[in-house]
């Protein structure tokens, strides 16, 4: 994506944007923040990359956080005697023009919650989203999948203007917090809770995934494929994906169903957003990005001038990192750091 692509003669201005973080109401053991942003093109702050700036004008902050885990820092949090978050409000006249993405989530760092809780790539990731659907016309009607999503929180931002969007992950509970938050998000957005598709898609089983046979009495079958969204999944033209290079089996499993969709219907473009994690290897000695590393191996790259790397990466796949200065923070109350990427990865199924 080009600098100031689509933007036109839009005047720049400072964008409103906070995250209220919470937190009544508790849902399920739950906590809920909302997403505050606008859609005036932010103005970047000199020397942040894109990173955290401060908000001014008219907004309401929550000046507490819940988890370092979701890219705020841990040490901004204050609880009472019961364990409750203090907040501490500064509030004042909101701008009519923002809109406000609610999401229910999880706070804690355990590897079963993972999916639960809302992490920075995927805060990125809706930035890029917001940012085309208010520059351009991109993804105006397209058909969407979200893989491994979460809390859906990306799948939210694209019901905005998508035809349809699916919203994928594994596990009931993942998967009945994605279809709340499309509950509490369909009316303050603005979409049709009936193109938001929460469906499960487990990367251990091989595309198409089962199909529902009408048989109510497994509580998850609400979340089994019909026929013809199988064949609309098919027919989509953008994946999406957040922070889901953490682990090397999961990342092999990743793109092998990567590649079965996008082998099949539509040509099909995966944008991909990951933070680097870094752990000490005994085999180096050193701090080592092990799991980035692996992730590198599936894509050959190429650069701004269309070359490609000669590596000996597995065939198919190619993939361009995205410039982050070309993509606007919106949603402020996030530090992008030096470790966030975004990547837009292609599949030619017939690589010469």
């Amino acid at each position: 994506m080009e600098a100031g692509d689509g933007r036109g003669g839009a005047e720049e201005e400072q964008v409103m944007s906070e995250v209220h973080l919470g937190c009544p109401p508790r849902l399920s053991g739950l906590y809920v923040s909302r997403f505050s942003f606008s859609s005036r093109p932010p103005v970047p702050h000199a020397g942040s990359g894109g990173g955290r700036g401060e908000c001014s004008g008219a907004c309401e902050k929550v000046t507490a956080a819940t988890s370092s885990s979701c890219g705020f820092p841990a040490d901004a949090v204050a609880v009472d005697e019961d364990g409750d978050l203090v907040l501490d409000r500064r509030r004042k006249n909101r701008d009519r023009s923002d809109h406000v993405i609610t999401v229910q989530h999880g706070i804690t760092s355990s590897l079963r919650s993972v999916g639960l809780q809302v992490w920075k790539a995927a805060l990125l990731l809706t930035d890029f989203v917001l940012h085309k659907s208010f520059t351009s016309s991109e993804f105006n009607g397209v058909t969407a999948i979200e893989i491994g999503a979460g809390t859906g929180l990306v799948g939210l931002a694209l019901a905005r203007v998508a035809r349809k969007i699916f919203i994928t992950d594994r596990g009931t509970d993942i998967l009945d917090n994605c279809l709340e938050n499309v509950r509490l998000n369909s009316s303050m957005l603005k979409f049709d809770e009936a193109k938001a598709y929460v469906r499960e898609l487990d990367w251990k089983v091989s595309w198409p995934p089962p199909v529902f046979t009408g048989n109510t009495s497994n509580t998850s079958s609400r979340y089994l494929w019909s026929t013809n969204e199988i064949e609309a999944a098919e027919e989509a033209t953008a994946l999406f994906a957040a922070d889901v290079i953490y682990s090397d089996d999961l990342t092999d499993l990743f793109f092998s169903t990567a590649k079965e969709l996008m082998s099949r219907g539509a040509k099909k473009v995966l944008y991909l957003t990951l933070e680097k994690r870094y752990n000490f290897s005994l085999d180096e000695l050193d701090v080592v990005a092990n799991g980035y590393e692996h992730f590198r191996s599936f894509f050959t790259v190429q650069d701004e001038s269309g070359f490609l790397e000669d590596n000996t990466c597995r065939p198919g796949f190619v993939g361009k990192q995205m410039n982050l200065a070309d993509v606007p923070q919106y949603i402020r109350e996030y530090d992008r750091g030096k470790d966030l990427e975004m990547w837009k990865i292609r599949y030619n199924p017939n690589p010469e």
